[in-house]
């Protein structure tokens, strides 16, 4: 997969273009970006994905990311795409007419153009789909709904802030994850029988709060089972949020590591414990609980 900063880095060929933030590459995403392929298919062309990094909630509304611009690249290679436009997304592109816009996608030499039924942009979201229309013909897919229920980013981020993950993972077509590298913490879970792997994540991830169920895959691609924790550790004192993941059966070094988690089940929320001894016993239940949970994955 081919990935350009901007549209007129890209060879002048043709293309079938699907355009949108797509963060979270949700269900609604996946069934637009089935549709590219099918048309990039049928016409001979290369589908190119033209998004933006940072999603443009993140800029205009101070929205979390669902993720990062890598962790989008690494999805969307996964689906077959073969070439995306990742364009910085600023104030100053936020502000360009729509007219510039169209500029931007011309140069793709576009077929069609795919994009979701509300799709806007330029200047206070003045371009529409009768703009795009007068570039190439458009096919706007309508929204996407799970039980009844509308599949857009905002209701992930609202499943994945109430700890959520059985719904958010629905929408999503997939496990939740979050990749990182492993750095140094306090190494405090050493002394109490569960060390664990401290992640640092691109600052405005958006990671849901409690212990998880999860799983960690390593750079090699092996996968393992293990309980995550996200928040403060008020039990200690904590006072910054911290990223923890004990993995079940596991000995490596894998300081300065990156890492992928997926999460699989909530185990419960955070909590203050009346001492370390009560703090180990829950640990030792949740470890137990989240053990079974992932048996039933295989």
């Amino acid at each position: 997969m081919r990935v350009y900063q901007s549209s007129f880095d890209r060879p002048k060929t043709n293309s079938v273009v699907a355009i949108g933030s797509f963060d979270g590459l949700h269900l609604g995403h996946l069934a637009l970006l089935e549709k590219l392929k099918q048309l990039a298919t049928e016409n001979h062309v290369p589908s190119v994905v033209f998004t933006f990094d940072q999603p443009t909630r993140v800029l205009l509304q101070g929205s979390k990311f669902l993720y990062s611009l890598a962790e989008k690249l690494e999805i969307l290679q996964s689906l077959g795409i073969a070439e995306v436009i990742a364009v910085p997304f600023t104030k100053e592109f936020s502000s360009r007419a729509p007219s510039a816009f169209l500029e931007d996608v011309k140069t793709l030499n576009p077929k069609s153009i795919v994009v979701g039924y509300d799709f806007r942009f330029g200047q206070n979201r003045t371009g529409g789909i009768a703009d795009l229309e007068t570039v190439a013909p458009v096919y706007s897919l309508e929204m996407q709904t799970l039980n009844g229920q509308a599949v857009h980013a905002s209701s992930i981020r609202t499943a994945l802030e109430n700890a959520d993950i059985t719904s958010a993972n629905a929408m999503l077509g997939r496990a939740y994850h979050a990749s990182g590298v492993v750095v140094l913490g306090q190494q405090l879970g050493r002394t109490i029988g569960t060390p664990t792997a401290n992640i640092a994540v691109p600052e405005g991830k958006l990671l849901p709060k409690g212990v998880y169920a999860v799983q960690l895959e390593t750079p090699e691609g092996t996968w393992h089972n293990a309980i995550a924790n996200i928040g403060t550790r008020p039990t200690i004192g904590g006072m910054t949020e911290s990223f923890e993941v004990h993995i079940f059966d596991f000995a490596s070094d894998i300081y300065g590591l990156e890492v992928s988690v997926q999460f699989k089940h909530f185990i419960r929320a955070e909590q203050k414990f009346a001492g370390l001894p009560a703090l180990m016993a829950q640990l030792e239940t949740d470890k137990m609980q989240a053990r079974a949970l992932l048996a039933k994955i295989g």
